[in-house]
């Protein structure tokens, strides 16, 4: 800065007579650039799909939400316009800086059950703080079930056929 400009006064105008200066209400200053003007508000839906997208895609986790919920998803799933839920298992709680999330994971057998819930948190805690710029302040995670090798999945169909006749 020039010596003339950390001399001036803070009342007077830098600008020519006649100029337009639009300042802040109150602050004495000029706007903040185009791109701070206004506010952003994310909400609890978007970081529960960014959450539930980043747990499925750590290595040990089978599923996620509890047994009702996984099995009431795969009913939902079967009708039409369904879809699968990227957020079954996931409850996200937003604030304006700050999220916190709570996970519900279904592993696969023979996983260090601490392993996968660490590098879930990892993985959820990376993904949500890029993606949002929100400071991530805790990751619950509470595994409901283990999937067994020889079990069926609760959303797979049976070999095509009905389980009940």
């Amino acid at each position: 800065m020039s010596e003339t400009a950390q001399s001036r006064n803070p009342d007077q105008s830098a600008t020519a007579p006649g100029a337009d200066t639009h300042q802040t209400a109150g602050s004495g200053s000029r706007l903040d650039a185009p791109g701070e003007r206004g506010r952003t508000t994310i909400a609890d839906g978007v970081v529960e799909k960014i959450a539930g997208m980043a747990a499925r895609d750590v290595l040990g986790v089978h599923a996620m939400g509890g047994g009702f919920a996984r099995t009431f998803g795969a009913m939902a799933e079967r009708v039409p316009g369904g879809g699968k839920s990227v957020t079954r298992g996931v409850k996200a709680e937003v604030g304006e800086v700050q999220t916190a999330l709570d996970l519900e994971i279904v592993v696969d057998y023979g996983v260090s059950i601490a392993e996968v819930a660490r590098s879930v948190r990892q993985n959820v805690i990376a993904a949500t703080e890029r993606m949002t710029s929100l400071e991530v302040v805790e990751v619950n995670v509470a595994v409901t079930d283990v999937k067994l090798p020889d079990e069926e999945d609760d959303d797979e169909e049976t070999n095509g056929k009905p389980r009940l006749q």
